[in-house]
């Protein structure tokens, strides 16, 4: 046992005074190196910062900078888009001003007369210039013109037998007008009278107008005139259109 405690005691005293050795030494390295303290004597040095980064106004103004150009970028397109837009909508209101204004007679538009005699159910068609008093009028102001024209018509159609008229169609490019008479029709025998200093043909009941001849009975041989004025008679149709060919001019 005195053995045993005698080896222990001399090998304990070594490693304490290892120890204390070691100790010492740690405090002795923190007392001239008191930075490396608390990094004990594994640690890496702490390695130096790197350059600053640009500075954040500097980051802020090129930002802002974007930003406005991006902006300015998108309300120049949203300009653009809408001086588009509001040139579309122009055309569209010319386009629809154009389709809602009425169509208009103009001195090229074609005039077509349909005279249509309702007794006997013919129809001739003469087709002419268009009358100057009509012309720019619009569907609605035509169709008054020839409303007051069929209630207040000319002598000469009266006499014809005109009794009313349609308004079949309408455009820019041709009108159509129906004139609906009732012909006087021809009878066997003639009579020739003045009305106005002007041939007149009578039927043979001499009060009936036949033909306004458009002679003027001062062109006429004074032998002839006289008889005009007395009502001349002609016996049939063929020696009225004799008279007509030979004295119309």
């Amino acid at each position: 046992m005195k053995l045993v405690k005698a080896v222990s005691l001399y090998l304990i005293w070594p490693v304490l005074l290892l120890g204390l050795g070691f100790y010492a030494g740690v405090e002795t390295s923190h007392f001239f190196y008191p930075g490396e303290k608390n990094q004990g004597y594994m640690s890496e040095p702490v390695p130096e910062q790197a350059d600053a980064a640009p500075a954040p106004e500097n980051v802020q103004a090129v930002s802002h900078e974007g930003q406005e150009d991006i902006q300015g970028k998108t309300q120049t397109k949203e300009s653009q888009n809408d001086g588009i837009h509001n040139q579309e909508a122009v055309r569209e209101e010319e386009a629809e001003e154009v389709l809602s204004a009425p169509e208009t007679l103009c001195v090229d538009t074609e005039y077509v007369l349909e005279e249509t005699d309702v007794l006997n159910h013919t129809v001739v068609e003469n087709i002419g210039r268009l009358p100057n008093k009509y012309v720019g009028m619009d569907r609605d102001q035509f169709i008054k013109a020839m409303e007051v024209y069929a209630d207040f018509p000319p002598l000469s159609e009266m006499e014809r037998g005109f009794i009313g008229l349609n308004v079949l169609s309408f455009s820019r490019d041709r009108v159509v007008v129906q004139m609906n008479y009732e012909l006087v029709q021809p009878t066997e025998s003639f009579y020739l009278a003045v009305y106005d200093n002007e041939v007149v043909v009578y039927l043979d009941d001499r009060t009936t107008v036949y033909i306004e001849t458009g002679i003027r009975l001062d062109s006429l041989p004074e032998s002839l005139q006289q008889s005009i004025i007395d009502m001349m008679w002609i016996e049939n149709e063929e020696k009225l259109y004799n008279f007509l060919e030979n004295y119309s001019s």
